[in-house]
C-alpha cells in the first residue's frame, strides 16, 4: 500500500471510533507503530487535527477543527447515504432540508452512473405518506445532543414538559431514539439521579458542560422510551399474558405499541396503556395468539362483552337473506 492510500485508510479508521490505540492502528494498517507516528505527522501537516494521548497506552483520535476528513464509502454505503439524504429533504428535523438537498447534489456529481441509477430507481419508486402535524426538531439541537452522546459529555438545556412547565436540566446523555414520529433523548438526570426520556422538540439551547462520565449499568434506551411513551402518560395500564414467544410477539407489537416482558420460552407479558377501556379492547383484539387478561378487571369484562356482541351479530340471519322470495 503506497503512502497516499495508507493515509486515506488511516483517516477512515480514525473516523470510525473516538479513540484508537497506536499498536492496534499499526496492526490494522500492517505497518509499524513508528510508521503510524510518521503518518499522523503527515496528516497534521495537511491540516487534519489528529490528537495524541500521552502516557503509557496512549493512542490517537480526531480532534476538532482543521479540514474535514474525506469520507471513504463503498457502493452500498454511498447508495444508503444518497437515499437517506433524499428522505431528509422531507424530514421533521427543521433546518436540514436545504442542507440535505445541497449534499445530495454534491454526492450525485461524484456517484458512478451505475450507483446513480440505483438511487434513482429506489427514490423514484418510493412514495412517502403524509406525516401529519408532527412537531419539528431543530437540527442544531439534535447535533448538540448527539455530540454529547458520542463524547459522553454532560449537557444542560431548558425543557418544557407536557403541561408547559419550564425547567433547567443537567443530564448525562446516553442515546437518541426515533420512534418514527418523534425524537427522544435518553439520559441520566443528574439532579434527580434517575434515568429520564426527553422529547427533543421540547429541548431548548443545549450546552455541553465539559463534564465527562461513564455508565456502569445503562438501561435499554428503546425499552425506556417505550415505557415512557406507551405506559406512563396513561391513566389505565393493561397487562396481558400472551401464550407465544416474546421474540415472535414483538414482531406484531414493536416497542411503540407495547412493552414486552418474557416469562419463558412460550409466553410473555404485554403491557400497554390508554386513557379509557375502548382503545385497550381494540389493542387486545389485535393479539393473534391465545392470551389472558391479567389487569385491569374492567378490561376483562369489556372484552367479554365485545365477544358476546360479536357472537350475537354472527348468529343473526340478515333480513335480505330471509324468505328468499320476491
Amino acid at each position: 500500500m503506497d503512502t497516499a492510500a495508507r493515509l486515506l485508510r488511516l483517516l477512515s479508521l480514525l473516523q470510525t471510533r473516538p479513540h484508537w490505540d497506536g499498536a492496534e492502528l499499526a496492526s490494522r494498517l500492517e505497518i509499524t507503530p513508528r510508521t503510524v507516528r510518521r503518518d499522523v505527522t503527515r496528516l497534521r501537516s495537511l491540516g487534519y487535527p489528529v490528537d495524541a494521548d500521552a502516557g503509557h497506552g496512549g493512542g490517537y483520535h480526531l480532534g476538532h477543527g482543521g479540514r474535514l476528513p474525506p469520507l471513504l464509502l463503498d457502493d452500498e454505503e454511498a447508495v444508503a447515504i444518497a437515499v437517506g439524504l433524499q428522505v431528509a429533504t422531507t424530514t421533521t428535523i427543521s433546518g436540514v432540508e436545504e442542507a440535505a438537498i445541497a449534499a445530495l447534489a454534491k454526492l450525485h456529481q461524484v456517484l458512478p452512473i451505475r450507483l446513480r441509477e440505483q438511487v434513482t430507481a429506489i427514490t423514484g419508486s418510493t412514495i412517502q405518506l403524509p406525516r401529519g402535524d408532527l412537531p419539528s426538531v431543530d437540527s442544531e439541537v439534535l447535533v448538540a445532543l448527539a455530540a454529547g452522546c458520542r463524547r459522553t459529555e454532560g449537557i444542560r438545556f431548558g425543557y418544557r414538559n407536557h403541561a408547559g412547565q419550564e425547567s433547567e436540566r443537567s443530564v448525562e446523555p446516553f442515546h437518541i431514539v426515533h420512534t418514527g414520529r418523534r425524537w427522544y433523548l435518553v439520559a441520566r438526570d443528574r439532579d434527580r439521579d434517575a434515568w429520564r426520556t426527553f422529547r427533543i422538540d421540547r429541548i431548548a439551547a443545549p450546552t455541553l458542560t465539559g463534564h465527562r462520565y461513564r455508565f456502569d449499568d445503562p438501561p435499554d434506551p428503546v425499552a425506556l422510551v417505550a415505557e415512557g411513551t406507551g405506559i406512563v402518560p396513561w391513566e389505565i395500564e393493561a397487562r396481558v399474558l400472551v401464550h407465544a414467544n416474546a421474540e415472535v410477539v414483538v414482531q406484531a407489537f414493536p416497542p411503540g405499541e407495547g412493552v414486552l416482558e418474557a416469562v419463558d420460552e412460550t409466553s410473555c407479558v404485554l403491557r400497554f396503556g390508554a386513557g379509557e377501556l375502548a382503545p385497550l379492547v381494540a389493542h387486545a383484539a389485535r393479539i393473534p395468539w391465545e392470551f389472558e387478561v391479567l389487569a385491569p378487571e374492567g378490561l376483562r369484562e369489556a372484552i367479554r362483552e365485545l365477544g358476546e356482541r360479536l357472537t350475537r351479530a354472527t348468529a343473526r340471519t340478515p333480513a335480505s337473506a330471509r324468505g328468499g322470495g320476491s
